[in-house]
């Protein structure tokens, strides 16, 4: 029985005695009965004692008198600490904290400053952690006659605040991949429409008046030349110029796509026009750039019996789709794109002559890199920035690097400059300077040699003559003039954009004759 229970009967039966006093105690037998009837109304059913309050709050409840005694807990004080109520009742706090139950009571406190105390204990039974505060309440003189205390546990919220934070983490690191996720998309999108014709040449410049000429009229443009040399981009800029720079742009690559499948792509098929195709049937590549711009690239590779349907839809605006007897409307340019010679191909019967007209309106040719060496240095400079950027490095090239790039034919074109730096971003140190040296493998042997043979190193190279032997006469060649020049492995090393150690290495690694005189200074 809990203390409040022993009161309870105490006042009971103290009432008893008052109300069975003699008939001469008058007051006593009136105070005995008003008490039975208080605690007659406690009793009802309708009224909840402090006790059966207490059990119902989430909370842990404990009270203690003046001194720090005990004198109840409630039910979830003993869920929340692990401690029972016979365990702690009339037991006083210092007492309970002596005998290791718990760490941190408010009650002494509240007992020492009059006044309220807010802390954080911990069971020691069981662990749990608890967010802690006591209420002094006085009596009429001002002494402290009860403790009341709060306890509400936190072990639970710090393990939620613990996963909250992990939570927090996951998201952030959710968020900070979809970030960058968007951030290389838009890099992409960016870089694409940012794509431009780059080149200080005179046939670049005479290509840029071209297409401001045409770009904001609705003809078809042929754009030929060989391939890496940038025709896609000529058509971006086209199409970027424009009035439907907004609408659909649709690349198409005609060399890509199987023949069988290239119409279905182009022109689309309605449902069960052939064995295996989409029930639903499937709208084409032209009908999706509706409004825009179609490119057509290597359309010089479309089959004969396709170009005959190309023509119809130039020339009607209207396409029928595989298995389809309405004919659909289309408001769609052409920019169709070829590194054949389409005209060529006319006379030996293997391009239409009339569909080659129609797309022949208004011709762009872009010549190859090796005809307009003067937009090397650019498209090098353009290239190196942009890939600096992407990986983050520093990397430049050296003098004899650039020269070498310079003379190269680049049959591959600006393509094959552009993988060319992106290779050697990639594969150099973060500052790193260039070297001729470096450069030669990553290029084609025939043009090296033909490179080699251009050189002032020619005469100690033969048709014979091994690639590496090549590449060591035109070293020889470069490093003998520049010292020949600058009188020191220091200042030929910088006129050739490398470390001094690397002439010294070079040098003696060739045969070259380096006197002290020419090492020290």
């Amino acid at each position: 029985m809990s203390s409040l229970s022993e009161m309870k009967c105490l006042l009971a039966e103290a009432a008893e005695s008052l109300a069975n006093a003699p008939s001469g105690a008058a007051t006593q037998r009136a105070v005995g009965i008003r008490l039975k009837e208080l605690l007659a109304r406690f009793e009802s059913p309708t009224v909840l004692d402090f006790e059966e309050i207490g059990d119902h709050l989430y909370d842990g409840v404990y009270l203690a008198d003046g001194t720090g005694r005990t004198l109840y807990v409630n039910k979830s004080y003993e869920r929340i600490t692990g401690l029972l109520s016979h365990e702690v009742v009339g037991r006083s706090v210092q007492e309970l904290l002596d005998a290791g139950f718990y760490s941190n009571a408010v009650t002494p406190e509240v007992l020492r400053l009059k006044k309220r105390v807010d802390s954080v204990g911990q069971s020691l039974r069981n662990g749990a952690r608890m967010l802690i505060t006591g209420n002094p309440i006085f009596d009429r003189d001002g002494n402290i006659k009860l403790v009341a205390v709060i306890e509400r546990e936190i072990t639970d919220l710090d393990t939620m605040l613990v996963e909250l934070e992990a939570t927090k983490h996951k998201i952030r690191s959710v968020e900070a991949v979809d970030q960058r996720h968007r951030r290389e998309i838009e890099h992409l999108r960016k870089d694409w429409l940012n794509a431009k014709l780059i080149g200080e040449s005179r046939q670049v410049r005479e290509i840029l008046v071209l297409v401001r000429r045409v770009a904001d009229f609705d003809v078809t443009v042929l754009i030929q030349g060989e391939t890496g040399v940038g025709k896609e981009i000529v058509a971006t800029e086209i199409q970027e110029g424009s009035t439907r720079r907004d609408k659909p742009f649709i690349r198409v690559n005609c060399a890509a796509i199987p023949a069988n499948l290239l119409e279905a792509e182009l022109f689309g098929y309605e449902k069960g026009a052939y064995t295996g195709a989409s029930a639903k049937g499937k709208i084409g590549l032209f009908e999706l750039a509706d409004k825009g711009t179609i490119l057509l690239d290597e359309v010089g590779d479309m089959p004969l019996e396709l170009q005959g349907k190309l023509l119809r839809v130039l020339q009607q605006k209207e396409l029928t789709r595989i298995g389809g007897s309405r004919p659909v409307p289309l408001d769609v340019r052409v920019i169709a794109a070829t590194n054949c010679d389409l005209q060529a191909l006319t006379q030996a019967g293997k391009f239409r002559a009339d569909l080659y007209f129609r797309l022949n309106v208004f011709p762009i040719t872009i010549p190859p890199l090796r005809e307009r060496p003067d937009d090397i240095a650019v498209l090098t400079a353009h290239f190196l920035d942009h890939y600096n950027v992407k990986y983050s490095k520093k990397v430049r090239i050296s003098r004899d690097g650039m020269d070498i790039l310079g003379g190269y034919a680049w049959p591959g074109n600006v393509r094959e400059l552009q993988n060319v730096i992106e290779r050697l971003v990639l594969i150099s140190d973060q500052s790193s300077i260039i070297a001729g040296d470096c450069l030669l493998p990553m290029l084609h042997p025939g043009e090296v040699r033909r490179l080699a043979e251009a050189s002032p190193a020619a005469t100690v190279a033969s048709e014979g003559r091994s690639l590496k032997a090549i590449v060591e006469a035109v070293e020889r060649s470069v490093i003998e003039d520049a010292l020949r020049a600058h009188g020191s492995t220091r200042k030929a090393a910088k006129a050739l954009g490398v470390d001094q150690s690397t002439i010294v290495k070079k040098a003696k690694r060739l045969g070259l004759c380096l006197g002290d005189d020419v090492l020290h200074r």
